[in-house]
């Protein structure tokens, strides 16, 4: 059938949100209103820090402003890989912070079980499944990473098993992987779309106040705290936390600190018992190739398979537009490597396909700090793995509004910021020149260029 008429007939539009069990939206916010702690943004983040701060205390009076509808941005369109990693991976953990790595791996599994609580305690109908993690790899250079990352990771404690090429295809049946890193712990998945909404259920029951459909257009300082404008009201608090991620932030001094990429996703139709028999994939673990330019993928609860990545793209000026989340060059090539890799599966449709942006900084891994003397603080730069760590990001950011030192504060990780993006047009060309240079790498045995060799010596990148 080949990949343009398998995508031919897909919906142009995210699956997870195509959900009929999707909530209503919530009134805008109308009017001058008070609140202990003001909330910017309606993802994932947002929705932890409310949940988290009526948690931690209950009885404080939140106020979440989301611009659209919460959960329908990134947070909703993503493949739902719940990883306990902080950063980005264990081996940027151990290139960037070698001296915590432990503690920030003890960290991350017990942020994930706190996921996995607080799914269970509120009742949220979110698909949570703690499969582990399967990386694999398709050349034979990869093969000697993922045994690298092995020995490092047994090392360290964790729980991994290097696979070779008949252990992994007998995981997941691929003709084109020749060996596998199987992660037991590392990682749960989750239905994205549907955990951003319970998120929401849940900050609304513990007396959560959330306004849709409410665009922040300033932020200021104002008698001892801070006051948010919008076209229909504001909210004075005592201490706000952002989390608007990849759109504009409303501090100036962020505005280079991280980047907006766009990052696309297919989903097939459900698959047959014959065509599920022929791929295997029991353990139903979350997969990711080993390239630069990577891929990831998972089954769904009805037997779909999840397949996105490889193309992260940039628009010059850090453009965000509607328009940009459909691609039919990027949505063709996605639909062309899924044939490549699961042959058996010709003649299997392509649902949906969608985009969606993120953001991503130059270390890779979420960056903290405050403002306006401490009444605000933010977390931006999840790079694409914020399913769990945002949850993480929410304490961060509400240990910092508290104003005392906590383990998480202590951190070097917390504590050091990433070194800015160059203003346009160095910008562009560097990220784009970064993201040619990864291909030829994934072409060439993994073989770094002057360029990505100069980039790691300045402890900057792009993760594709």
């Amino acid at each position: 059938m080949g990949a343009a008429r398998a995508l031919a007939a897909a919906e142009r539009s995210v699956f997870w949100l195509d959900d009929p069990d999707r909530p209503e939206p919530l009134p805008a916010l109308a009017g001058d209103v008070g609140a202990d702690l003001l909330v910017v943004g309606g993802g994932y983040g947002g929705l932890w820090t409310a949940l988290r701060a009526l948690e931690r205390e209950p009885g404080r009076s939140v106020v979440v402003l989301e611009a659209g509808r919460c959960g329908h941005e990134a947070s909703g369109r993503n493949g739902g890989f719940a990883a306990s990693s902080l950063t980005h991976g264990f081996g940027n953990g151990l290139e960037r912070w070698p001296d915590e790595l432990a503690q920030l791996d003890r960290l991350g599994a017990e942020n994930l079980r706190g996921i996995g609580e607080t799914i269970a305690r509120h009742g949220i109908d979110c698909g949570w499944e703690e499969t582990g993690e399967l990386a694999v790899a398709a050349r034979p250079h990869q093969v000697e990473e993922l045994a690298a990352a092995a020995r490092a990771m047994l090392a360290a404690g964790h729980d991994v098993e290097l696979l070779d090429a008949a252990g992994v295809r007998a995981h997941v049946n691929s003709p084109t992987y020749l060996g596998g890193l199987l992660d037991r712990t590392g990682c749960a998945l989750v239905e994205p779309a549907r955990l951003a909404w319970g998120l929401r259920q849940a900050c609304l029951d513990l007396g959560a106040t959330i306004h849709e459909g409410s665009v922040v257009r300033s932020l200021d300082r104002e008698d001892g705290g801070v006051v948010a404008r919008t076209a229909g009201g504001s909210v004075r608090a005592r201490q706000v936390a952002l989390a608007t991620n990849a759109f504009r932030p409303l501090l100036r001094r962020l505005r280079l600190m991280s980047v907006p990429v766009y990052d696309h996703v297919l989903m097939t139709e459900p698959l047959s018992a014959e065509q599920r028999a022929a791929i295997g994939w029991g353990g139903r673990e979350g997969v990711g190739d080993s390239a630069n330019q990577f891929h990831y993928y998972r089954q769904t609860r009805d037997h779909r398979i999840l397949w996105g990545g490889y193309d992260a793209v940039y628009h010059y000026g850090s453009r965000i537009d509607r328009s940009l989340e459909q691609s039919d060059r990027t949505h063709g090539v996605l639909a062309e490597h899924f044939f490549e890799t699961f042959p058996q599966l010709e003649g299997l449709r392509f649902s949906h396909r969608w985009g969606g942006v993120i953001d991503t900084c130059t270390r890779f891994t979420a960056f903290y700090g405050t403002a306006f003397g401490g009444r605000a603080a933010y977390a931006l730069g999840y790079t694409g793995l914020g399913v769990a760590a945002t949850r993480f990001g929410a304490d961060v950011v509400l240990d910092l509004l508290a104003g005392e030192p906590t383990e998480r504060t202590e951190l070097e990780m917390v504590r050091r910021k990433p070194l800015p993006f160059p203003p346009e047009p160095a910008r562009a060309l560097g990220i784009n020149l970064t993201r040619w240079s990864l291909d030829r790498a994934d072409r060439d045995g993994g073989r770094r260029n002057l360029w990505l060799r100069t980039l790691d010596r300045a402890g900057l990148g792009f993760d594709s």
